[in-house]
């Protein structure tokens, strides 16, 4: 298992200090789609820039997930 971090990003980033542990890569990824779903219908969130970027134990970000995916595109660095 490695441990991979979520960080919240709209141009300052907020850090996972904490992280969760998964088998593959896929399932972090999968796990930042599902964090962004329910962030996309939580009203406090306004900010339609905010992504959650994945990064693995190394420090690599792996993937980036729009919260709001209509006004940004998703992708992996």
């Amino acid at each position: 298992m490695r441990t991979y971090y979520f960080d919240m990003k709209d141009g300052i980033p907020s850090r996972d200090r904490t992280g969760l542990e998964f088998a593959t890569a896929s399932g972090a990824i999968e796990h930042s789609k599902e964090l962004a779903r329910r962030l996309r219908h939580d009203p406090r969130i306004t900010d339609r820039a905010l992504f959650i970027v994945v990064i693995d134990e190394s420090g690599v970000e792996i993937h980036r997930e729009p919260v709001h995916p209509n006004q940004t595109k998703a992708g992996i660095s």
